[in-house]
Parts: C-alpha cells; sequence; structure tokens
C-alpha cells in the first residue's frame, strides 16, 4: 500500500470522528466546534495530499483508484446525510442547514454512479476510472458546502450548495452517459 493510499484510508479513519463529534456537539461546549471544523477540513487536506503525493511520487495503484474516490464518496455522503439528519439538534442557524432537495440529489448521483458501476463490472465492461473535471468540481463544492455549513454562514452557504447541485446534476448526467456509451460499445461493436 502507498504512501498516497495510506493517506485515502486516513480519509475514511476520520469519518466516525467527524460522525461522533457531530453527535456530541450541543452548541455548549464551543471546543466539539471546532474540533469538528478541524477534523472535516483535516479529511478535505487529506483528499488534496493524497492526490498530490501520488502524482510527485507517480504512485498510482490499483487499490488508490478505487478507495480514493471511495472516502471521498464515503465522507461526503456521511456528511450531508449527519448534518441533515440531526439539522434539529445542532446549534447552527435555520437557514444554514442543508435542504433536503440537496441531501437527495447528492446521495442520488451516487447511489446512481455506484449502480452503474456495478452493471459496467457485472457486463465485464471496463471504463477507467478518472474523475472528470465536473466531478472535481462536485467534489469541491460539495466539501465547500459542509465546511461552509459547519463555521455557520448563512448568507453565503445556499449560494454554494446551489453550485454544489448544478455540479453534482452536471456531472451526474456526464458519467451517466459515459457509462451508456460504454455499454453501447459492448452490445453493438459494429456501429463504433
Amino acid at each position: 500500500m502507498s504512501f498516497a493510499d495510506k493517506v485515502s484510508l486516513l480519509r475514511i479513519l476520520l469519518i466516525p470522528v467527524f460522525v461522533s463529534l457531530l453527535f456530541y456537539y450541543n452548541g455548549q461546549h464551543l471546543y466539539l466546534k471546532y474540533a469538528i471544523v478541524a477534523v472535516f477540513t483535516l479529511a478535505v487536506l487529506t483528499d488534496f495530499f493524497d492526490g498530490f503525493v501520488a502524482r510527485l511520487k507517480k504512485e498510482k495503484s490499483k487499490i488508490g483508484e478505487v478507495i480514493d474516490p471511495l472516502a471521498d464518496k464515503l465522507l461526503l455522503l456521511t456528511a450531508f446525510i449527519c448534518l441533515y439528519g440531526l439539522r434539529k439538534s445542532l446549534p447552527f442557524q435555520e437557514t444554514n442547514s442543508i435542504p433536503l432537495y440537496v441531501v437527495l440529489i447528492v446521495v442520488s448521483r451516487d447511489l446512481i454512479i455506484l449502480l452503474g458501476v456495478l452493471i459496467l463490472y457485472l457486463l465485464k465492461i471496463e471504463i477507467p476510472i478518472a474523475p472528470s473535471v465536473w466531478g472535481k468540481l462536485t467534489t469541491f463544492f460539495q466539501m465547500l458546502t459542509v465546511l461552509f455549513v459547519l463555521i455557520d454562514i448563512p448568507l453565503i452557504t445556499p449560494y454554494i450548495w446551489m453550485a454544489a447541485v448544478a455540479f453534482t446534476l452536471i456531472s451526474g448526467v456526464g458519467y451517466f452517459t459515459r457509462g451508456v456509451r460504454a455499454i453501447n460499445v459492448k452490445t453493438n461493436p459494429a456501429r463504433h
């Protein structure tokens, strides 16, 4: 396992710490809010750092191709679901709570991608696991949304999550059409 893979694994290990802190935070102990923001920020930085290290050391591994996007998905899905589920008990302003439609769009896209990967695997169709520019923008704005909600900036946060929703939809459509194209090439090789 390369160093970059270990950094991705750290991101996964930070998820239960993040969730535990969210459950304990009730507004009375301000240090917990700082700890939540610090843990999430550290997890976000590991996303940047593992890619940087992998490129710098030229460490490309099969496990890294899977564990890095998996770590991102687990972190973000957990964060969105927890922030929505705990919205009434977390001491954030009401205008800064993530709306249900945002959570549904984020979760639906990732479930559709996961289902698509499963279908491609069952059909024995290999397409390279490479994030698109839209996918990277999606991840960036989803992470920024969570961070802005945690920091509690109600005037800017709705614009950030609207951008996250837009990029989530655009990247979702992009990945979906890429998968459909791969299936069409496999089932109709003469036409391509």
